[in-house]
């Protein structure tokens, strides 16, 4: 298994249903974050990929599993772990837990697939990007 980058985050308002429980769709705005916030601790700018370079990062398939309920205020952890490294493609495991591992609130499989955002047709994975996740997520395992 991969190394791991993990977030510590607080359940908002906003991220809640009238129930006060998070309203499942936010977790893949959560989760679509996580990912941005770990493109940029790998180094390379999520932004500088995006508006810069013009590389979009669309997921192409995504199965969630929902365990259990989380609520305003409480502090849940993000994580996720890179399964396959392709060509132009990413795989990830992506969880949402409370404080305790075992106390499971979702978990997702995500592939993303890089793309041109000029003709959105897939393209490799810019060479920066690559060693970035490959140091990540292959070294000191």
């Amino acid at each position: 298994m991969s190394r791991a980058f993990v977030v510590d985050r607080r359940i908002r308002f906003s991220d809640c249903d009238p129930a006060g429980i998070v309203f499942y769709p936010q977790y893949f705005v959560m989760l679509n974050g996580l990912v941005e916030d770990w493109i940029n601790e790998l180094g390379v700018s999520y932004h500088g990929l995006v508006v810069d370079r013009r590389v979009g990062l669309p997921t192409v398939h995504l199965m969630a599993d929902f365990k259990a309920v989380s609520r305003l205020g409480d502090r849940v952890r993000l994580r996720l772990e890179v399964v396959r490294l392709g060509r132009s493609s990413l795989t990830l495991a992506v969880s949402c837990t409370g404080q305790k591992p075992e106390d499971v609130r979702m978990t997702m499989a995500q592939v993303i697939v890089l793309t041109s955002l000029d003709t959105h047709r897939a393209i490799p994975i810019p060479a920066d990007l690559r060693v970035a996740i490959e140091q990540f997520a292959f070294q000191g395992t």
